[in-house]
């Protein structure tokens, strides 16, 4: 049900888009109003998630670390796993960021022949590393539509992307990858009956989502034609904010449009935030140095203590009738 409830979600919402369009003509709700409405709720959400963080107090150091402290003159410390300065901790963030180092030293633990192994985990690293990054090369190629002229950034990416020239229009490579991901991503969480038995439709929405998105996209690109002339003057306008209702561009763009709404409207509030969540973990961007610096908890205020001899002054009269003993006459 899990599983059939994403699937529904998004079919609907594509369902939803293509009515609007192809039967209702409703192109300045689904071009103009609601891209603008889910990047409001994106960057609303976005920022209300960051603050709300970054004001969680975190009175002690608690890094994840796994390698060799800073401590004795004679003993070499592990600079990378347990970073004890600023510049160590920006070094480990960046290979957190851009090649999911914790995910990939990330092991399973399995049962073999009655006992527990430890056992790689490699296959999900990789997918969710070829899905990220082409999702980013996907999300750059993507600026030609909101730049004039192009940049030559974009420009020589998308001569790399499609570098294998197959087809006309020419293949782009991330266009397979990221389909090719997802798809494995998913039937992970399908397959694999200890992760399907944790996984929510939280979990699997996203997934279908981004794959949903993904495929539409290559649907236009190679199948579907659209009025690329059209989608370009939407986008600017959109950018410059000088909105316009264009006609004729295709009821398969404003699917693809209403997907990509919807995922933005989504992201804050989902476990698709861990993109800025990450840069808030004091599990990783914290420098273990406690053995260095002496870090006072900031909750630590001062308590009003009440003394025995204050105890017994005040009580003296009552305890000497019932016979209690007293230190002080």
């Amino acid at each position: 049900m899990k599983i059939w409830s994403s699937l529904f979600a998004v079919t609907a919402l594509a369902l939803i888009a293509w009515l609007g369009i192809a039967g209702l003509h409703m192109n300045t709700l689904f071009g103009i109003v609601l891209p603008y409405l889910a990047l409001l709720i994106f960057l609303a959400g976005f920022v209300f998630r960051v603050i709300k963080w970054g004001k969680s107090p975190v009175p002690f150091r608690i890094p994840t670390t796994c390698g060799q402290q800073q401590s004795l003159p004679w003993i070499k410390p592990n600079k990378i796993e347990n970073p004890t300065s600023t510049w160590t901790v920006i070094g480990r963030m960046i290979l957190e960021v851009t090649v999911f180092r914790s995910l990939f030293r990330n092991t399973k633990t399995e049962k073999h022949d009655g006992n527990l192994a430890i056992g790689s985990a490699k296959w999900l690293w990789f997918g969710s590393l070829v899905f990220h990054w082409s999702m980013l090369i996907i999300i750059i190629r993507h600026l030609r539509f909101v730049t004039d002229p192009v940049p030559f950034l974009v420009q020589g990416l998308e001569s790399l992307d499609s570098f294998l020239q197959i087809g006309v229009p020419l293949l782009y490579i991330t266009d397979v990858l990221v389909v090719l991901a997802l798809s494995y991503l998913f039937l992970r969480r399908v397959a694999v009956p200890r992760i399907k038995y944790i996984s929510q439709a939280a979990d699997y929405f996203p997934l279908l989502l981004l794959l949903g998105i993904a495929i539409c996209g290559i649907l236009m690109r190679y199948w579907f034609k659209v009025n690329i002339v059209g989608v370009k003057e939407l986008a600017m306008g959109l950018v410059t904010l000088h909105p316009m209702a264009v006609e004729g561009i295709g009821s398969i763009f404003y699917i693809h449009l209403t997907l990509v709404s919807c995922l933005f409207a989504y992201f804050p509030w989902s476990k698709l935030m861990h993109a800025g969540g990450i840069f808030m973990s004091p599990t990783r961007n914290l420098a273990n140095n406690s053995r260095m610096v002496r870090h006072i908890n900031p909750w630590n205020y001062e308590v009003e203590t009440h003394t025995y001899d204050e105890y017994e002054d005040e009580f003296r009269d009552k305890m000497r009738k019932v016979g209690l003993p007293l230190e002080r006459e």
